[in-house]
């Protein structure tokens, strides 16, 4: 029999999410199917990923993220602002927030609703490799920001077909068991980038990527110091996402090491109410 449960929608730079607070409540809920069911755009709610929040002995929250096709993710950035942005507004105060992911744990700052995140520290960096995409040699960028992404670098980022190529590069043999996010990014400025993101798990192109936006920020920061285009270690990149909203990422460079990394955006409630699972 199907029970009644309260739900919050909310929305990150065009990033939606359904999310279940169970901090107080131990139910046993099959979260996979409840993800699969709820994030269907026909037949459900309707949103990019489920987010649950939990009781957590490390920090303030703990996060589940699953995505619509029922797989849970490691983290997501997006995902994690509006997590902080539904406790700081519940609690009714501007604050820092801890919270546990299955990437760690991430220090935040609420202010109204605009939310800093402190990424975990990126790994698996690896630049400049080749991967034959309809034996078509492909220059990608590979970094995990809690969750792997492949970056390309482009020019016409409009004309890209991101959904075709996208799901090429995301289930490529280069990048098996796991997969990967598939980032399209083009330089806005010196200080700047263009993006558009395959999400995994989704299986479509995103209005925007919280770990994507963090993940093409890092590797034209790195791009710019290799080419000796920018001469100090501190790094701020307005990151263009395609919904339109501009997501900064602050980073530092310090000998080759990438840490300090923020990610700041607005975050907002859409609607509450009760859902059946």
């Amino acid at each position: 029999m199907a029970q009644k449960i309260e739900f919050t929608k909310l929305v990150a730079s065009g990033n939606d999410f359904i999310l279940l607070d169970l901090r107080s409540k131990h139910n046993k809920l099959n979260l996979k199917a409840i993800a699969l069911q709820l994030c269907n755009r026909k037949f459900g709610i309707g949103a990019d990923g489920l987010l649950v929040l939990k009781k957590s002995k490390k920090a303030g929250v703990k996060m589940r993220i699953f995505n619509p096709d029922g797989s849970e993710a490691q983290m997501c950035g997006n995902g994690a602002r509006c997590v902080v942005y539904f406790i700081a507004r519940k609690s009714n105060a501007n604050k820092a927030i801890t919270v546990e992911t299955k990437a760690g744990i991430l220090k935040a700052k609420a202010h109204r609703d605009n939310i800093e995140i402190n990424m975990t520290e990126p790994k698996d960096i690896k630049l400049d490799s080749v991967i034959k995409v309809n034996n078509y040699p492909l220059r990608i960028n590979f970094i995990n920001t809690g969750v792997p992404h492949a970056v390309i670098l482009c020019d016409g980022l409009e004309k890209i077909d991101v959904y075709h190529l996208g799901k090429l590069i995301r289930f490529h043999k280069a990048f098996k068991p796991q997969g990967t996010n598939a980032d399209f990014i083009e330089p806005n400025g010196l200080a700047g980038i263009k993006i558009r993101t395959y999400e995994r798990g989704v299986e479509e192109e995103t209005l925007a990527c919280g770990t994507g936006s963090v993940a093409g920020a890092i590797i034209y920061a790195l791009k710019l110091k290799k080419a000796g285009l920018f001469k100090k270690d501190t790094f701020s990149i307005n990151v263009d996402t395609a919904s339109g909203e501009i997501l900064k990422v602050r980073l530092k460079i310090i000998n080759k090491k990438i840490g300090d990394v923020w990610l700041e955006g607005k975050a907002n409630i859409i609607c509450q109410g009760d859902c059946y699972v």
